[in-house]
């Protein structure tokens, strides 16, 4: 897609150019290595500076600034009122009506007693509201991390056969997953957790509540024998294999309810003030089904029921961490894809929601707040949680203004554990997957996957991997294919950096890419490139190959229209923002080439190597350094012997 050779090659076109001044390209300040280190790990760990609040305060209150930064709670604590509260006590009682089925649910899914996804929702939002940064985060059990911690436990261990190992397993993920989340934050590492791209979650997350309601088919059928695979050829397989075990029964009930709450959910989404109907249907379903099994004694008609729950608050499980034997790999594994998803997931909504509200989330904080919550979880049998979205947009339709939310809900459900447990002894397992299926089908999103296909094609195919490896291979497995080709990806932008050829816009000293701007015009005698990236080690070779082609293409045109030849190769440097070694050796042997080398307009970390990579003023003398293109060519056209070329 070549300009026509008569943009290309007419100076005619071009009008007489006046003089112009010719700036001189200024070197950096001087900085020594200490203070380039310095500069470079402050911007690497350090960007949101967060000492910069102590500055030329006294001890008194630094203390006090100390205390708030580690504990958010003190900066809004002292200032709270009872109109904040009362908004919060409503949030609080409303996201718990949601949280009391969904923690009971979600334990299911991850294979664990029920009575641990209550666990769950009262002790981790105790320590958020103190620690947490985020005014609408709902914390408690989430449907993907209970997915996965299932899943990838069940391959090694039966919750079925050995469910005391079982239980202990998930403990100690929930520790190692903590204690990851935490030394992210405090190694200020979360950069890390971006490696996890918008297309690949979008993808991961369908993909996940595809097969998270597939497996609900086990409940909502009234199967017996189901598969513990979570591809989707082993769950269809197994559903109909065992045709046998349907019962209408459950079938029927799980149908009603079913119906219920996608209406519920149709009649919040389509009017969000009457958020609370979504919000309520869950408990509403689980109260009304245990009174349907109670009253007909349907238990006995084949419809499974969750059975006597424990009373009381969550035991102490520090001794129940297991961190011996070969089991040890597993929990870590375990723990740290559980702990990057959950952590991504639980940053993003809080981030999400507090855009909505115009305030800013400290993600390090989040990354302390949400790892030490699962560490202490893990000794106060809890498994692992986040910030749910579903809960979270509860939260904020409800009206929250602070975390204290997230105390009133913890205090609901303690009521809960203490008073409620044995009304639940009746509830059927069919109503729980039918909650679970209404929970995760909001996780499918048609709307951004459309958005991703229409701005990008390869990342659209990043998000298409991640769903059907998720779906046709397994969940951990659709997630690591993902990352792969995201990193893939990033490798190719490296390693194939992109460089265009400029030419002059007629009338003006701007010059841009001549396949962008087809009224811009070829200069004859020069060849103008821009590289528009970082030059090192591992593109260097590509940038010479392309370079020389680029050069080729021109001379074999200039060859074909008996036009003079190339005397300069302009590279703009304008977009290069650092270079290395490799880069300035590549850039030094390009003088070998028989036409001049001239490099405009370095910046400032490259400038700088450059000069001291030129030891024989070659790349840095009168004539090879301008601070525009413009100039260069205007400097330069004179020296051209045989020629004459101006443009304005």
């Amino acid at each position: 897609m070549e300009p026509s050779a008569s943009n290309s090659m007419q100076p005619d076109h071009c009008l007489e150019k006046a003089h112009m001044e010719v700036h001189q390209v200024a070197p950096p300040p001087h900085r020594s290595t200490i203070q380039k280190l310095n500069s470079r790990l402050k911007e690497t760990f350090f960007h949101d500076d967060p000492l910069r609040q102590f500055k030329g305060q006294p001890l008194e209150k630094k203390w006090i600034l100390a205390a708030q930064y580690i504990f958010p709670i003190l900066q809004w604590g002292p200032n709270y009122s009872f109109k904040l509260f009362k908004s919060d006590f409503v949030s609080g009682l409303t996201i718990a009506s949601l949280a009391i089925p969904q923690g009971i649910s979600y334990a299911k899914l991850a294979s664990l007693p029920p009575i641990v996804g209550l666990y769950s929702s009262f002790v981790p939002p105790l320590v958020y509201a103190v620690l947490g940064s985020s005014r609408d985060l709902a914390v408690g059990p989430v449907s993907i991390a209970s997915l996965i911690l299932g899943s990838m436990l069940r391959q090694e261990v039966s919750p079925t056969s050995d469910p005391l190992l079982f239980l202990q397993l998930a403990f100690s993920s929930t520790l190692f997953a903590g204690l990851f989340q935490a030394s992210l934050g405090l190694l200020r590492l979360g950069f890390i957790i971006d490696f996890l791209s918008k297309a690949t979650l979008i993808g991961f997350m369908a993909g996940a509540a595809i097969i998270v309601s597939l497996q609900q088919l086990k409940s909502l059928l009234g199967i017996t024998h189901f598969t513990k695979q979570m591809e989707l050829v082993s769950v269809l397989s197994s559903v109909f294999h065992h045709t046998n075990e349907w019962s209408w029964q459950t079938i029927l009930m799980g149908f009603c309810f079913l119906v219920f709450l996608l209406l519920a959910r149709h009649v919040s989404m389509k009017k969000p003030r009457l958020f609370w109907v979504s919000a309520g249907a869950p408990l509403a379903s689980v109260i009304l089904s245990t009174i349907l099994v109670f009253a007909f004694k349907a238990q006995r008609q084949g419809i499974s029921v969750i059975g006597k729950l424990q009373e009381g608050l969550n035991p102490p499980t520090w001794n129940m961490l297991h961190f011996h034997g070969s089991y040890l790999g597993l929990v870590v594994k375990t723990g740290l894809v559980t702990g990057i998803i959950s952590l991504t997931e639980g940053i993003a909504v809080g981030r999400t929601f507090a855009a909505l509200k115009n305030y800013q989330v400290d993600g390090n904080k989040e990354m302390m707040a949400i790892g030490l919550m699962n560490v202490i979880g893990s000794t106060t049998s809890c498994y692992v949680t986040t910030g749910a979205f579903s809960r979270s947009a509860v939260n904020h339709n409800a009206g929250a203004k602070t975390a204290v939310s997230n105390i009133i809900m913890s205090v609901t459900v303690m009521m809960a554990l203490l008073f409620l447990m044995p009304l639940f002894q009746y509830t059927p397992d069919v109503v729980l997957g039918a909650i679970i299926v209404t929970a995760v089908i909001g996780l499918v999103d048609i709307q951004a996957a459309c958005q991703i296909w229409k701005i990008d094609k390869f990342d659209f195919f990043v998000m298409v991997c991640a769903f059907f490896g998720v779906i046709f291979v397994s969940v951990q497995s659709g997630l690591a294919i993902a990352v792969g080709i995201s990193l893939f990806k990033i490798l190719l932008q490296v390693t194939r950096p992109k460089t265009v050829i400029l030419g002059n816009i007629p009338g003006t000293d701007i010059f841009r890419n001549l396949h962008h701007y087809k009224e811009a015009m070829r200069i004859p005698g020069f060849v103008i490139l821009r590289i528009e990236a970082p030059i090192n080690f591992a593109n260097t070779t590509y940038l010479k190959e392309r370079t020389l082609r680029w050069i080729d293409e021109y001379e074999t045109e200039e060859g074909t229209k008996k036009q003079s030849s190339i005397h300069f190769l302009i590279l703009d440097l304008s977009a290069v923002s650092s270079i290395d070694t490799s880069g300035l050796i590549a850039t030094n042997t390009s003088l070998s080439l028989t036409l001049q080398l001239v490099l405009v307009n370095p910046v400032g970390e490259v400038l700088e190597k450059l000069q001291r990579a030129d030891n024989d003023r070659d790349m840095t003398r009168p004539g090879t350094l301008f601070l525009t293109v413009g100039e260069a060519v205007a400097a330069l056209s004179s020296t051209m012997k045989g020629q004459s070329s101006s443009y304005v």
